[in-house]
């Protein structure tokens, strides 16, 4: 019978006190108790380039807590590939590798990047903005008053929704099933109630359903700025099929879901946290982009980002040899006292705010961060004209996830202005 393995780090570890070859940070479940935080402070302070080295699902692989290390991987995608995962565990459609062109290097990434980049580029965005104001109205006027409800499900899925289908100009009737597939690609499928080959049947149903739509804006010559047209009508994609085709949409559908998403709904759970902020933001509407930013650096959505390295290096008195994992901790960069005053708390006018690296750094940069600080911002400020506040009713309700840090329900009793 197959050993299971049982890692010696659980939802009851103390982080100060295990040992710390034993802090295994692929464990989904110490971000759902929210104790990632303390492990992180205590490597910045004693291991800040960790090695760990017992996770048999994974194999060996190395963190890195500190923010100025953190950007030194991020820059260097020489030494540090992005080939072939971003992810520890091979999540991302694990009994296939599906190439996404987050998950190569130059110049591959370059010119598949450059493609889709007009679908959100900053003329696209604010030609946007008024249908993201128009949705978020309906959305925020459609919601009870005085009785609980769960906002993630009532808001922040519904407008993230709503602006993919508008991205890959999607059918808008069936557009939640973006949602659905871009959950079944980053969440085990057991945590979900699904089998493996459950989850093969989803992923080959949005295969086959972009494949069509793909094909039809080809021969339509369709000259439309959505993700799928400008793939499937330039001359380095056209020709994309299969996994690849599968992997790139995967990217895009988790980049526009899961980050927007969970910072909205984070934001509420924030605010109730900390209301002398939300009177600032109250008392000051022009702090809302600052708020945004902050609200981003405090959820950081995906909390980290893999490398391999190609060649041996020394980072912090460490060696990381060729082929080893490497971890980039966004979540504990974002919250590294040497660049953040009070970093573990929510301060929605800190001077340097726009430092967080919840979209990373480099060449992989989030290129869809000014449509999700477009969508942030205006819900905030449509929040501000409606509602005195959002009393978040009980804990949040999370994720067993390393990666994605998210929420799956938050209770709200929302207070209307007098």
């Amino acid at each position: 019978m197959e050993e299971v393995y049982v890692p010696a780090i659980n939802a009851d570890s103390d982080p100060w006190t295990l040992p710390l070859e034993d802090i295994d940070l692929a464990q989904g479940v110490i971000f759902q108790v929210q104790k990632h935080h303390e492990y992180f402070k205590r490597l910045r302070q004693e291991n800040p380039v960790h090695y760990h080295a017992n996770n048999p699902e994974i194999g060996p692989f190395w963190s890195i807590t500190r923010y100025q290390d953190i950007m030194a991987v991020d820059t260097n995608h020489k030494v540090f590939s992005s080939e072939p995962s971003i992810a520890l565990f091979d999540e991302l459609l694990q009994e296939q590798q599906a190439p996404m062109f987050i998950a190569m290097d130059p110049p591959r990434h370059d010119i598949q990047r450059q493609v889709v980049t007009p679908a959100v580029n900053p003329l696209r965005v604010k030609n946007l903005e008024g249908l993201i104001r128009e949705r978020t109205t309906e959305v925020l006027d459609t919601i009870p008053v005085g009785e609980p409800f769960n906002w993630v499900e009532k808001v922040s899925i519904e407008l993230t929704t709503r602006m993919l289908a508008t991205l890959f100009d999607f059918p808008f009737e069936q557009r939640h099933k973006l949602p659905f597939w871009s959950d079944i690609i980053t969440t085990d499928p057991l945590q979900i109630g699904m089998t493996i080959e459950q989850r093969m049947e989803h992923l080959y149903d949005c295969l086959q359903t972009f494949s069509e739509m793909y094909k039809q804006r080809q021969f339509e010559g369709n000259e439309s700025q959505d993700f799928i047209s400008l793939l499937a009508n330039h001359p380095e994609t056209r020709d994309l099929e299969g996994v690849e085709l599968l992997g790139n949409l995967m990217l895009l559908i988790v980049g526009g879901n899961d980050t927007t998403r969970n910072s909205m709904s984070g934001g509420v759970w924030f605010m109730h946290q900390f209301p002398a902020e939300l009177q600032k933001l109250k008392d000051n509407p022009a702090l809302v982009e600052s708020a945004v930013s902050e609200i981003i650096r405090y959820q950081t959505p995906l909390s980290y980002m893999r490398r391999t390295a190609t060649q041996d290096i020394e980072i912090g008195g460490q060696l990381i040899k060729q082929g080893d994992k490497v971890a980039m901790w966004y979540a504990s960069g974002n919250r590294d006292e040497t660049i953040f005053e009070q970093a573990d708390q929510f301060i929605i006018d800190r001077p340097n705010v726009r430092r967080h690296i919840s979209f990373g750094f480099g060449i992989h940069r989030c290129m869809g961060n000014r449509i999700g600080e477009a969508q942030l911002r205006i819900v905030w400020e449509e929040i501000l004209k409606r509602f005195d506040r959002l009393e978040v009713v009980g804990e949040p309700v999370r994720l067993a996830h390393s990666f994605v840090h998210g929420i799956k329900d938050l209770q709200v009793i929302a207070h209307p202005r007098v």
